[in-house]
């Protein structure tokens, strides 16, 4: 049968739970299928408590319980249990019995490769034992593991181990999200930092043997991470040791477990040999924002679930900071934007749409959205621009004084920053509580010497936000004279109103604006200004940011009047673009963005927001003839290009040689439509690392020349599982559109596609719903596929099935063919009689009314 009904939980009915927990005491006698936990729980009746006593538990074989030492039958539900307890503090005592290696849904505890670990955020510690399973209850955790395995992990601080044996205690409260175990058979590759009061940590990340060779750039990450906290936000660590394991199934990027973090392997090994420029960037990101939640997720918590955005948008925020400060700022921003266009305004038009704080939900996991953690971040950058650099510093210092120890909500954190800095943040809060995607409209005037720009804001009605009202848009403006200075530098205009103007006098000449700088608020920005402008900002914009913007509007605006009327390239665009990848001054990580285009799902949204059918036929042709005009407009320029950006000295991951490989590798693709694949050939069998390997082999797959590259990647890279997972999805990305879905079918006939580890799975069929044109190619054949891969997945991993399920959600914007296609199979999912609680929610907000 069916999951359990769906139950809908709303923020509106927060109430705390009736007893403090004050000390846990874990033991485990591990074993695959016949773990058992033992518990010992001290609890303490809170005031005005009305006794009503509820632990969370799923999937548990109960031994036996006891209170203060007396053993009872309590009663037993699929979600918990419930029992009498005492009007004052007691000792609840419990033993459970678990099977992790039959926990294919990697939540709890579970086995990956006969290696133990879990995953308890959200709601994964109920799987483990009974316990009051909510992010407000915390309490300081005594661990004690038996196992065979050599290494025996858990959170905080390590208290004694023998052969077989260990204990570990967590000095600091948190809540059952954040508790960790692993055990295993695992080499520890050890570090050390000294924290700026003196105190020596011992770090160490845990891998399998034969993954040694992949930690010393992850083990630099953690010393960056941990040094540029104290530098930049005042935060030290407070443990004795910093643990990191890598994982192979893993349904997440990583987890912040106190002392304690998880990491899919994917996320935290990394070598020149095996990992890309991006992939170490990636690494470094990821492995910064897990730290970050040191403080910014454990030492101050979420009250609630609905508050997410609270500890996710923040270290998001926080781990973009990082990553700026590392690296380029502004390829740094431009990247955020593209991924936060890309994933999250989706989902804000779409009909998965809903607030950065969720009103509600039915199952919590499928909250883990962009819009939580991109959008969320987005709000905290607005809020530090408004109240400006020195404020949002002083506000972050009484954020950590007053709650640190304390779950926490929005209303804690808006209040912070009011204390701190006088303003009232009424209005702006609405950006936690309106879903959608605000547009923003902008008109000038001139009147001889005064120059007024007119802002106009509109956020659709939607479910969840069905009388929308205008929020605070922080807009960074400047405005610059027809030679191109900039006569006012950088201002935030703060628009409050629905249609505001703003007014700049004593000007000699009619300026061209910048509106939106740094990309100031998550906006659609519609410009009703003059046309030329977006030319002029190309060639003379100071903000790095808007002039990748104008060049990404002009490409735009030329690919949909191809789109539509067949026209050629806009020859504004070619020539701009021309003049800036050819100024050496520039960094070549941003010269390499600027030759990038829209997406085509960027460009089939546009089409629908214009009352226009997209078709990603077109679409994909279109882009493709935009490319090929690129390359012929540069032909004079890219054989330098290619040839002044390779890299002779030794490979080094850093923001130096990693955009001086990303130009070369943009001018090679280009180079490769006028000339053939000889020059991608001859970078695939030199290449020393897997930024130009794989480069290389893209181009090869494109120009229909890479079997035996292919063939030869394979052979070299059998054994190493991340590799092999770059191999899966690249031939999907490449794959012509009418033979993507076809692609993505073979591969799952190959012997080292495992489904239930879900890299894998997402890089054959997260690739194919990344590929516009295939996925919605004619006759619906990457719909069918993809649902029928679902609908095996589910029984074994709902969370993954859940997330990949949104593969969908953009359905009703295609023709009337695919909308039928469509249908038929989000009701054939939704009619299987054991879809999960996860993929159901999902399914039924994406299938929505007729």
């Amino acid at each position: 049968m069916r999951d359990a009904t769906p139950q809908t939980i709303y923020l509106s009915d927060y109430k705390p739970f009736g007893f403090d927990v004050t000390s846990v005491e874990l033991t485990f006698d591990l074993a695959p299928n016949t773990t058992r936990v033992r518990s010992k729980i001290a609890f303490v009746p809170r005031e005005g408590t009305d006794g009503t006593f509820f632990l969370d538990g799923k999937g548990l074989k109960l031994i036996s319980a006891a209170i203060d030492g007396v053993a009872i039958s309590p009663d037993l539900t699929p979600e918990g249990l419930t029992c009498a307890v005492p009007d004052h503090p007691f000792l609840w005592e419990a033993e459970v019995e678990i099977d992790p290696e039959n926990n294919t849904a990697l939540d709890g505890l579970y086995m990956s490769n006969g290696m133990y670990c879990t995953q308890c955020e959200a709601q994964g510690f109920r799987k483990i034992t009974y316990y009051p399973d909510r992010p407000d209850v915390m309490s300081v955790f005594t661990v004690k593991i038996n196992g065979t395995h050599p290494v025996l992990l858990s959170n905080g601080n390590p208290v004694t181990s023998s052969q077989g044996y260990a204990e570990w205690h967590d000095p600091w409260p948190k809540p059952a999200y954040l508790f960790a175990l692993v055990a295993g058979d695992l080499v520890a590759v050890p570090g050390a930092f000294t924290t700026k009061s003196g105190r020596d940590v011992a770090l160490n990340i845990y891998v399998r043997p034969g993954d040694e060779g992949k930690c010393t750039f992850p083990m630099q990450a953690i010393k960056d991470s941990m040094k540029w906290d104290e530098e930049v936000y005042g935060r030290e660590y407070d443990l004795d040791i910093f643990n990191v394991v890598a994982v192979d199934d893993f349904n997440m990027g990583a987890m912040e477990n106190k002392g304690l973090n998880v990491f899919n392997s994917s996320a935290v090994l990394a070598s020149q040999a095996t990992s890309t420029d991006e992939n170490f960037v990636r690494v470094e990101a990821i492995i910064a924002h897990e730290y970050f939640h040191n403080w910014t997720g454990n030492r101050i918590t979420c009250r609630d679930w609905f508050q997410l955005c609270l500890k996710e948008g923040l270290t998001v925020f926080r781990d973009s900071q990082f990553t700026s400060d590392m690296r380029s700022a502004p390829v740094k921003r431009i990247t955020d934007v593209i991924d936060l266009r890309g994933r999250q305004f989706a989902e804000d038009q779409g009909p998965l749409s809903h607030p950065v704080r969720p009103e509600s939900f039915q199952e919590i996991n499928n909250f883990y959205t962009a819009t939580v953690y991109e959008k969320g971040a987005e709000v905290i950058g607005m809020l530090k621009c408004l109240v400006g650099d020195e404020a949002y510093a002083r506000a972050l210092d009484l954020y950590f004084d007053r709650h640190d120890g304390q779950a926490c909500t929005i209303e804690d954190w808006l209040q912070v920053f009011e204390d701190a800095t006088g303003r009232d943040l009424t209005q702006f809060k609405r950006w936690y509580s309106q879903a959608g995607t605000p547009r923003l409209t902008v008109k000038d005037a001139w009147y001889a010497g005064t120059y007024i720009l007119t802002f106009t804001q509109n956020l659709k009605p939607s479910a969840t936000t069905p009388d929308p009202k205008p929020q605070v848009i922080p807009i960074v403006t400047g405005l610059l004279a027809p030679s191109g200075e900039e006569i006012v530098p950088s201002q935030v205009l703060e628009l409050t109103e629905a249609s505001q103007s703003f007014t700049f006098e004593g000007l000699s000449e009619r300026p061209i604006p910048s509106v939106l700088r740094g990309f100031s608020a998550p906006v659609v920005l519609e410009s009703e200004l003059a046309q030329n402008h977006t030319a002029f900002l190309l060639a003379h914009d100071t903000d790095p940011f808007n002039r990748w913007e104008s060049g990404r509007s002009l490409a735009k605006a030329s690919l949909l009047d191809m789109i539509r009327t067949g026209a050629h390239p806009d020859e504004r665009y070619l020539d701009g673009l021309l003049a800036v990848i050819s100024d050496a001054s520039l960094d070549p990580t941003y010269r390499a963005l600027m030759l990038g285009l829209p997406s085509q799902s960027d460009l089939a949204t546009a089409l629908h927001d214009a009352g226009d059918i997209p078709d990603p036929g077109a679409i994909w042709a279109a882009t493709e003839a935009m490319r090929r005009a690129q390359a012929q407009h540069f032909k004079g320029i890219l054989p330098g290009l290619f040839a002044d950006h390779q890299v002779t000295e030794p490979y080094v991951p850093n923001a130096d040689q990693s955009g001086r490989r990303s130009l070369a590798n943009a001018a090679l693709s280009l180079l490769s439509r006028l000339e053939g694949p000889e020059r991608a050939q001859i970078q695939f069998d030199q290449a020393d690392n897997m930024t130009q390997q794989l480069a290389a082999l893209s181009i090869l797959l494109r120009e229909n020349a890479g079997d035996n590259a292919l063939k030869s990647f394979e052979e070299q890279w059998k054994d190493d599982r991340l590799v092999m997972d770059k191999w899966f999805g690249l031939q999907v990305m490449q794959a012509a559109p009418e033979r993507a879905a076809a692609t993505a079918a073979a591969l799952t006939e190959h012997p080292d596609f495992n489904w239930k580890n879900p890299n894998r799975f997402r890089s054959v069929f997260g690739t194919l719903a990344g590929h516009h044109a295939g996925f919605h190619a004619a006759g619906g054949a990457g719909y069918r596929l993809l649902a029928d891969w679902l609908l095996k997945l589910d029984p074994v991993n709902p969370q993954t099935t859940a997330r990949m399920s949104v593969a969908f959600q953009t359905w009703r914007r295609y023709s009337a063919e695919r909308r039928d296609i469509v249908t038929a199979e989000l009701d054939r999912m939704l009619a299987t009689p054991d879809l999960s609680r996860n993929t159901t929610e999902m399914l039924t907000r994406i299938r929505g009314k007729e």
